[in-house]
């Protein structure tokens, strides 16, 4: 198509305002597809500065700058006004190193990530890889620490770990998020498939102090459940609502949204913790182990609540 010569001027505009622009679909924090999302991605994980410019929010310049610099697709990312190219060349000359020096900044660290594979992984792996000749794992881990796993065509030249003589493919920022992870094969209430345990992600259950959350079951912010049997909960209950596992308990709270917050207690925060985890395995989003259990709760909030 022509170039209107006023949609030329804004484009130009922005370019010259801005030495690192991407033209994305969405917002950094909030990509509104798998490529525009891989190109926030790279440039993130380098720590660069750049304007972004949501072509869903403007018709003009989504069709104008596929014009501007005769190129058909979405992200399109320009340095000192040069059009450098899409998703895909973003993180081939991030992983080559080529993306650095064109943005000024010092050389990528491309140190292999120390991982571990267990035998039942790569039991299951090397079935896959034997359907895929020349094909790797490759393992990618988002800002949010998400992993991905693809089977990929092999790169001699990409960030490369081996473990138990199966090698896995990185791109540079995947790399430095992989370090000292491990990757099993499970069957279990998780499902059935590879899973990861990394040891630089977030905690997926977040502690919560038993005065906090007293506080919040009486505001009724946080809905309170104690795994304990019965028999136990004789001895000792707190003085709040809460909520427990017994007949159809569990199931009635395994059918909550899953952004329901629940805060889970037991007596010292061992069992609550690994139901805690059990809930988010399962999706929930916000669950919490309350600090130090019951007894905690008789010596910081009620001392009325035995300890035993």
């Amino acid at each position: 198509m022509s170039l209107d010569p006023a949609l030329r001027s804004r484009i130009e505009s922005l370019l010259q305002s801005n030495r690192v622009v991407l033209f994305m679909k969405g917002q950094p924090g909030m990509p509104q597809c798998g490529f525009s999302a891989k190109a926030v991605g790279v440039l993130d994980g380098l720590g660069v500065e750049y304007a972004h410019v949501n072509v869903l929010a403007d018709q003009e310049i989504r069709e104008g700058i596929k014009a501007y610099g005769d190129w058909p697709t979405i992200p399109q990312l320009y340095i000192d006004g040069e059009l450098v190219g899409g998703s895909d060349i973003i993180e081939q000359l991030a992983n080559s190193g080529e993306l650095s020096g064109l943005l000024g900044l010092q050389a990528p660290d491309r140190t292999p990530p120390k991982i571990t594979i267990t035998p039942a992984a790569v039991e299951m792996l090397k079935g896959a890889l034997a359907d895929a000749p020349g094909a790797s794992l490759s393992l990618s881990i988002n800002a949010q620490f998400q992993p991905n796993f693809q089977l990929v065509p092999t790169d001699p030249n990409a960030i490369a770990a081996e473990s138990n003589g199966l090698r896995v493919q990185f791109d540079l920022s995947s790399a430095r998020r992989a370090e000292g992870v491990t990757i099993d094969w499970v069957d279990d209430m998780r499902g059935r498939g590879l899973a990861i345990d990394n040891p630089n992600a977030p905690k997926p259950v977040q502690e919560l102090a038993v005065r906090e959350a007293a506080d919040q079951v009486k505001a009724g912010s946080v809905i309170l459940v104690d795994v304990r049997p019965a028999d136990e909960r004789a001895i000792a209950a707190v003085n709040v609502p809460f909520r427990h596992f017994d007949g159809n308990g569990r199931a009635e709270l395994e059918a909550l949204p899953k952004d329901t917050a629940i805060a889970f207690l037991c007596h010292h925060g061992g069992r609550s913790q690994q139901a805690a985890e059990q809930f988010h395995a399962q999706g929930f989003t916000r669950v919490y182990n309350v600090t130090g259990g019951i007894d905690a709760w008789s010596d910081e909030v009620d001392g009325s609540v035995p300890k035993y």
